[in-house]
């Protein structure tokens, strides 16, 4: 099965702000979507909505302060059900480097091409909500395509 691989490195001097901004709903609010609601606990589902361009719904199966956050897709376009999404956390210097997975695809389809490039503007705009206090979430992120 193929996966949605990415790093980046945030400027900070510990990898505790990266990990608010993942594992929390206003930090995810403020680099993602602005409309995500749910609950973030282990066990919760925290709700992404992107205008009309459809919707995800998240299992949190996994959070371990600044090292780890883990969902499942349980609800949103066909091709994410089941799939995984996981952001581990490491301090390298002066970064806190984020190792981003969208594990358990069916198959490279186009679908995944377009996710792809949208993970790394959204981890971009995590980047920049870390170092400068301000992300680009949706509706406010880079449209790449006719999908978003």
């Amino acid at each position: 099965m193929p996966d949605i691989l990415h790093k980046v490195g945030l400027k900070s001097s510990s990898v505790s702000e990266a990990y608010a901004a993942l594992a929390t709903i206003k930090g995810l609010a403020d680099w993602w979507t602005h409309d995500t609601t749910g609950d973030s606990q282990v066990g919760g589902e925290i709700f992404f909505r992107f205008s009309d361009r459809g919707f995800f719904k998240m299992k949190v199966l996994e959070l371990e302060p600044s090292r780890r956050v883990l969902w499942e897709v349980v609800d949103g376009p066909a091709e994410w059900i089941g799939t995984r999404i996981g952001f581990d956390l490491k301090q390298e210097d002066d970064y806190a480097i984020v190792l981003f997975k969208h594990m358990g695809w069916k198959e490279p389809v186009e679908f995944m091409h377009h996710c792809s490039t949208k993970w790394g503007v959204f981890l971009m705009s995590l980047k920049s909500l870390v170092e400068t206090g301000k992300g680009q979430p949706h509706p406010n992120d880079v449209l790449i395509d006719n999908w978003g």
